[in-house]
């Protein structure tokens, strides 16, 4: 594949903002496409007529000066003339300000301008981007002008995705969510690139799960990421298992993540999950708070409980103005004006859900317009000035630390959340003392000398302070001789990290 997209050497050549040449590569559309065009040229020349070329082409750049659509079909035009088989889709500059292919873009965002490429040229058009679940696939194949489907990271999520679709199993499918935070996370800092539903991704020779040559009784307590990962793949390689969960329902913090706007998808793994306790007859015990009683008996007993939100020191912290993000999260109600305490990451999932419409999720046209993305007929570069919907609540961001907010966030997505609470008008505040929460809302200073104490008249304040680990059954398991395996945030409650969570679960289902 020829990579002519995603502001590389090629889409610098067909960008008037980067090409600023007046030779014979640059000055108008026509020299401008000479450079891409020629490689195709010359590639074609040097592999003969029976290898496929496939040229990735930026549909739409999302930055000030990129490509026209004229410019972009004359290209494609000029593309298949040159030797081309087939050309994919490529959508977004790294330096663009609309987002492309992280979890808030909605399912197959970009399909119509693929297959509206698709009908000046002769040649496949391949559709990519946010495609993850062959209904879809299927779907844009039957209605559509594109011809193929690319993806690359569902494959990482789940290896055996061809196969599943073939075999019309796709409720088995481990779907991916386009989190970023193993593969393009990884890439970039050069670290090795996994997945994070997926650990074996990358390690499929040194984390293996073979069929156990011993079945062993395994009761795993807490039905979230980790105990979820544990008992699943426990029950695959042949261990009898029992899985005990408080809650009416699966999934822990990814229950909780699902209902953050843009974070639907998280829903999916649940379904995943469902599907494979099923398939591999773990026993599901809902509603049950498991103790020292329910669990004795077994080989194997794994705390996988989890976290819950830490409430920190801070007088009036028990006022009934204040809610967990847990609380807020699972529907309580909540005023029109709150503050948030904490600006890690649940600090910003909160702010977004806090701000946004709980009806349904965005439509494509609505969420285009948010950003700014135009369709490329219509504005060069496919930019438009931003529309985004108006916040729903006025909400105050604060954090204990100095400086701006979210730099620890994701490095590929972390942008994304600061520009959805830029555009939502959320108030950001740093170096900020707590020092009390009462019926008129929350006392706040600033820096070590408490300077310009002021109180934010709020309906609601909502604790995103961390969490504490959920650790209550091990001391009386030890206490009756039986040593469990700590894992998930059970084990650390750092920041909430499904990665490592899940990671835990399978290494240690890999050891039993």
């Amino acid at each position: 594949e020829i990579m002519g997209s995603e502001g590389y050497l090629l889409n610098q050549f067909l960008a008037p903002r980067t090409n600023k040449r007046t030779d014979a590569w640059g000055g108008t559309p026509e020299k401008r496409r000479r450079f891409p065009v020629e490689i195709v040229r010359r590639v074609r020349e040097a592999v003969g007529t029976d290898f496929i070329l496939c040229y990735r082409m930026s549909m739409a750049d999302y930055v000030e000066d990129g490509q026209s659509w004229d410019e972009i079909v004359a290209l494609a035009s000029e593309v298949e003339v040159a030797g081309a088989t087939i050309i994919n889709s490529g959508f977004g500059w790294h330096e663009a300000r609309v987002p492309t292919i992280v979890t808030s873009v909605p399912n197959s965002a970009f399909v119509d301008i693929s297959s509206a490429l698709a009908e000046h040229v002769s040649i496949p058009v391949v559709a990519s981007n946010r495609i993850n679940m062959p209904q879809t696939a299927e779907q844009i194949l039957a209605d559509t002008h594109v011809q193929l489907i690319s993806m690359a990271r569902p494959l990482l999520s789940d290896p055996e995705w061809v196969h599943k679709a073939a075999a019309d199993q796709a409720d088995e499918i481990n779907t991916c969510i386009a989190c970023n935070q193993a593969c393009l996370d990884h890439a970039f800092v050069h670290k090795s690139v996994s997945c994070l539903l997926n650990p074996r991704a990358g390690r499929e020779t040194s984390l293996v799960l073979p069929p156990t040559r011993r079945a062993r009784s395994v009761a795993v307590v807490g039905a979230g990421p980790a105990g979820l990962a544990t008992a699943v793949n426990a029950a695959q390689r042949g261990h009898r298992v029992t899985l005990f969960e408080a809650a009416a329902e699966i999934g822990g913090q990814f229950d909780l993540a699902r209902r953050i706007p843009g974070k639907e998808e998280f829903a999916e793994t649940i379904r995943y999950y469902t599907t494979m306790l099923d398939k591999h007859g773990v026993d599901v015990r809902l509603s049950t708070r498991a103790g020292v009683d329910e669990v004795t008996g077994y080989d194997d007993v794994v705390l996988a409980t989890g976290v819950t939100p830490r409430m920190p020191d801070i007088p009036g912290i028990d006022h009934p103005k204040v809610l967990s993000y847990a609380q807020a999260l699972a529907g309580a109600p909540v005023g029109e004006t709150v503050a948030v305490i904490g600006a890690g990451g649940i600090g910003f999932d909160v702010s977004e859900f806090l701000t946004t419409d709980s009806s349904p999720t965005l439509n494509l046209k609505e969420w285009k317009a948010e950003w700014g993305a135009a369709d490329p007929q219509e504005a060069r570069g496919a930019l438009i000035t931003p529309l985004p919907a108006p916040a729903v609540r006025e909400v105050y961001l604060l954090q204990r630390t100095k400086g701006p907010q979210g730099r620890k966030l994701g490095k590929t997505s972390g942008w994304v959340h600061r520009a959805s609470l830029k555009a939502k008008g959320v108030h950001q505040l740093s170096g900020v003392n707590y020092e009390r929460i009462d019926d008129a809302g929350l006392h706040i200073s600033f820096g070590p000398e408490h300077a310009d104490p002021r109180v934010l008249e709020v309906d609601n304040v909502v604790i995103c302070a961390g969490q504490e680990s959920v650790r209550d059954l091990e001391d009386a398991l030890r206490a009756r001789g039986i040593e469990p395996h700590i894992i998930g945030g059970a084990d650390v409650a750092a920041e909430l990290d499904a990665k490592r969570a899940i990671r835990q679960g399978t290494e240690l289902a890999a050891r039993l």
